[in-house]
């Protein structure tokens, strides 16, 4: 048997019929385009199945799987209402259960579909018989344009406004809502002055220092770009982004201190490391158990930077001596580098975490901490001169090189030559990437320090 359902109402009215008639789930097929079957007009004949009792969860449920493009949603719910009035009142609560799973999976694209309308939508102001009117072009993944209109007639009740896309519209006459076909992206303006004012809200709040790409992809999807005036500037944006940073930590912005002032003239390694336990110059000793200074002989030829100690270094105040360090340790005894002749250190000198409950989870430094941590570094380089320096890890390598450094495009470079400095992953993002079957990093890891011990060799 097959159906036709355009909306929930209209598939709600036939389940209740079918229902009540005995129709099983394996015998009826719902579709959205094609003419029903034989036994399609005989549901029009109102039956006592209409008296059938449905729950506010199922009905939520359903309403929302009815906003999702697969055909096969219509199926899925009547095999759910079969169920769950067929001895499995529960059923709605076993997330394991596979129906479940299923319809679980498509209310989490429809939530998130809804989501970015609501987020991504922009208006276009044109004019309309002397009054103004704001037109909107989107194109959403699913069906979502009657679950996100009455939060645009909320949010814009005291402006006209209307909603294109290509399966439906609806308009807004500050009164009620009214629905029509769907249009072309071509039936919308183009542009207008409220375009300027985005971009220009856009740039103030562009911040190049927290820029993570791929997470810009995933939360703001490349397909809505076009629709959206401010994202014409995101790649002149991103060109810029390094240059801006380096601006930013160059004039000090947001800073008014640094670990400068902490730091005693004319002191050998052992006066750096007690001085260093009294550095104020950033939040970051406020939380933290030790100031966690570097270790090594101050003859050392070939100096280790990390990034920030972990939580085992911060209760020790000592550097490399967790999981990360464990594993560092056996990457340098695979290439013959002896611990004991290398000075370790980091280029961030506290611990910087969030509380997870009672567990301390780790956060990267923020550029400000690389900044008013780097005196520390300098005075200890200074000190020992290594003639070969590796940074494991962008925050080492941005202490020293510039803040928009990215180990995908340099690492395993000599990067200068006084002294000889490259950058290569830190032990840390190896383990993580080897929880995941990936060895890849430990192999470019091994190979960069066996292409430092060959420069000291040189």
């Amino acid at each position: 048997m097959r159906l036709v359902a355009h909306d929930f109402a209209e598939w709600r009215d036939q389940a209740r019929t079918l229902y009540g008639r005995g129709i099983l789930p394996h015998e009826v097929q719902w579709s959205e385009t094609e003419q029903p079957g034989l036994f399609g007009d005989a549901l029009s004949e109102p039956a006592e199945s209409n008296r059938l009792q449905i729950s506010k969860e199922f009905i939520a449920l359903a309403q929302l799987i009815a906003c999702h493009r697969n055909p096969q949603k219509w199926t899925l719910l009547y095999q759910l209402l079969w169920r769950v009035k067929h001895g499995e009142p529960h059923l709605m609560k076993v997330v394991t259960d596979p129906l479940m799973v299923a319809l679980h999976h498509m209310q989490k694209a429809i939530k998130r579909d809804a989501h970015k309308a609501k987020a991504f939508m922009r208006f276009r102001l044109t004019e309309e018989d002397g009054e103004e009117h704001y037109i909107a072009w989107h194109q959403p993944d699913h069906l979502i344009l009657p679950l996100v209109a009455p939060f645009f007639s909320r949010r814009f009740a005291t402006m006209r406004w209307t909603i294109l896309t290509p399966d439906q519209s609806v308009s807004w006459d500050l009164e009620r809502l009214t629905y029509g076909p769907g249009v072309p992206a071509d039936a919308a303006p183009q542009s207008d002055a409220l375009e300027d004012l985005w971009r220009t809200y856009y740039r103030s709040t562009f911040n190049p220092a927290r820029i993570k790409l791929k997470m810009m992809k995933s939360e703001m999807p490349v397909r809505y770009w076009h629709t959206m005036p401010e994202t014409a500037m995101i790649p002149s944006m991103l060109a810029e982004a390094p240059e801006r940073v380096e601006q930013m930590i160059k004039h000090s912005e947001g800073m008014t201190q640094d670990a400068s002032d902490y730091i005693p003239t004319d002191a050998d390694l052992n006066a750096l490391r007690a001085a260093a336990q009294g550095c104020r110059g950033c939040e970051l000793y406020e939380e933290a158990h030790h100031t966690v200074f570097g270790q090594g002989p101050e003859s050392a030829r070939l100096m280790l930077i990390g990034e920030q100690p972990g939580d085992e270094e911060d209760q020790r105040g000592e550097p490399f001596v967790g999981p990360a360090g464990q594993l560092l340790n056996a990457l340098l005894n695979e290439v013959g580098l002896e611990r004991d002749e290398i000075y370790i250190t980091n280029a961030v000198k506290h611990f910087r975490f969030i509380y997870k409950g009672s567990f301390r989870q780790h956060r990267s430094p923020s550029p400000y901490h690389i900044k008013a941590c780097k005196p520390w570094l300098q005075a200890e380089l200074a000190q020992v001169q290594p003639e070969v320096v590796v940074c494991l890890g962008n925050s080492a390598a941005r202490a020293l090189t510039t803040p928009g450094f990215t180990m995908k495009d340099k690492r395993g470079q000599w990067l200068s030559d006084a002294p000889w400095t490259m950058a290569s992953y830190h032990p840390s993002a190896i383990l993580r990437s080897e929880a995941y079957g990936d060895t890849r990093q430990r192999q470019l890891l091994l190979a960069d320090l066996a292409t430092a011990k060959a420069k000291l060799a040189a």
